[in-house]
């Protein structure tokens, strides 16, 4: 099974029926300083959801990222491991470029980017072709929880439920249109060069079948 098809394929149960939804909900960071770690997530324009305490053990503080469903955890009583530890949580961006000139406005020390592709060794500046998840830029927070923000402009094939779409962003769903305004050109040349008056039907079935995996109109 090549990587393509290992990322695209359906979740099931060894009996072949639809497994389950389990929808990941929280990231649970280790950080030493709980107020100096709320200041710094504050500083990002993330969104405060809690900060709960329950006695001088436990505290709780919850922030979510602009357009994400995935939160982070951090505070007392939460997690055994070391502060720092937490590492690797990657942050998917329409635009790397942008992502981190905004970081860098808030004052937070984010790498220069960088591309790379699976198996192969970084190099330098974003992607020169401009491929979907090839472009990179690394930050931590206080403690050096690290993150990785990876540009994704074109989902690969079926990496969403076959019976709905979903866009993180308004810039991701500009590109989305972008790209279906250009297949259709392609559409209305091989139909005649006229004007298709169901335009809006044809984008609606291409951003869908993109998404999903499902063919695209022609």
């Amino acid at each position: 099974m090549s990587s393509t098809q290992a990322l695209g394929r359906k979740s099931t149960t060894s009996g072949g029926t639809k497994a389950i939804d389990m929808k990941l909900e929280v990231v649970v960071l280790p950080v030493s300083d709980v107020d100096r770690a709320k200041d710094f997530y504050n500083s990002l324009g993330w969104r405060l959801d809690i900060d709960f305490a329950a006695g001088d053990g436990f505290r709780a503080i919850q922030f979510t990222p602009p357009g994400s469903e995935t939160s982070i955890h951090f505070g007392k009583g939460l997690t055994p491991a070391e502060p720092g530890s937490g590492g690797g949580v990657f942050l998917v961006v329409s635009d790397i470029d942008k992502a981190t000139a905004e970081l860098a406005e808030r004052g937070v020390n984010v790498s220069e980017v960088f591309h790379r592709v699976l198996g192969e060794e970084a190099h330098e500046g974003r992607d020169p072709e401009g491929r979907s998840y090839a472009s990179f830029a690394t930050f931590s927070d206080p403690d050096g929880n690290r993150f990785v923000l990876q540009e994704i402009k074109t989902r690969l094939p079926g990496r969403v439920a076959g019976t709905e779409i979903k866009f993180s962003s308004c810039g991701e769903l500009a590109e989305a249109f972008r790209r279906a305004e250009t297949a259709h050109g392609e559409h209305e040349k091989r139909t005649g060069g006229g004007r298709d008056a169901q335009w809006p039907t044809w984008y609606a079935e291409y951003m869908f079948a993109e998404q999903t995996g499902a063919t695209p109109p022609r």
